[in-house]
């Protein structure tokens, strides 16, 4: 989408402060003990109270209104019976409309105290997704993010994830763009809009490069290694881009 009416720019904060207010809603009672089931009810009455939809359950008969990913899976896990422990490195993935228009946000976190490394990889990402926003300028190539996330991430001594990218969003949750990547990637290079909105997320990961999908056609996880994603919908303008989601 390219944002360029007061209407679509109101119409788009809207809804990226709704999602954003369940994300943090979400990360503040994610403790041990609660199930990401419990997690996900907590978000559906929230998204009715806001009169919002979630967008993964209306676009994709996702089974649940957010993606609640835990330890080894990266993303799109499905809320269920699983119970929340000390030092679990969970990924909270908040995305829905609102009177047409649409934000997605997202943020990996370790609950209480956990394994060093498990940390280290939510800070990089943070770290990558400020290198990667610099380069979010209109008349900026697509790849130069990339460029910047993959470099953020080695200079650290970690990598990233390859097949999971960030793309455009406004009137749909997923549009053209159709891929944000976190490495320098030139076959579909374009340069960045004035207006162009896109859910921009870095997936940082300890070892692996690729993501393989579970048996129940959601979730994407890993064999090994720990991920963390940071997500954020931003609008692109020519003062810099505005992160709808904070």
């Amino acid at each position: 989408m390219i944002a360029k009416t007061e209407e679509d720019f109101n119409g788009l904060k809207k809804i990226g402060k709704i999602v954003a207010s369940i994300r943090d809603e979400l990360v503040q009672r994610t403790v041990p003990g609660i199930t990401t089931k419990e997690l996900d009810d907590i978000a559906g009455e929230l998204f009715e109270k806001e009169g919002a939809v979630s967008a993964p359950k209306s676009e994709y008969d996702f089974p649940g209104y957010t993606c609640i990913s835990v330890n080894d899976e990266v993303a799109h896990g499905i809320p269920g019976n699983r119970v929340i422990a000390e030092g679990d490195l969970v990924n909270v993935d908040v995305s829905g409309s609102k009177d047409g228009y649409f934000a997605d946000t997202g943020i990996s976190f370790v609950v209480g105290e956990g394994e060093e490394l498990k940390t280290k990889v939510c800070d990089v990402a943070k770290k990558a997704f400020e290198a990667g926003l610099q380069k979010a300028k209109p008349g900026s190539k697509k790849s130069g993010i990339g460029r910047a996330v993959f470099q953020t991430a080695r200079q650290s001594d970690l990598t990233v994830i390859t097949n999971l990218t960030g793309h455009g969003i406004g009137r749909t949750i997923h549009e053209a763009p159709d891929h944000i990547y976190n490495y320098k990637e030139t076959f579909d290079d374009e340069l960045l809009k004035d207006g162009m909105v896109i859910a921009f997320e870095p997936f940082i990961s300890t070892s692996e490069e690729e993501v393989y999908q579970k048996n129940d056609g959601w979730t994407y996880a890993t064999e090994k290694s720990y991920v963390a994603q940071i997500e954020h919908t931003l609008i692109l303008t020519k003062d810099g881009p505005i992160i709808i989601t904070l």
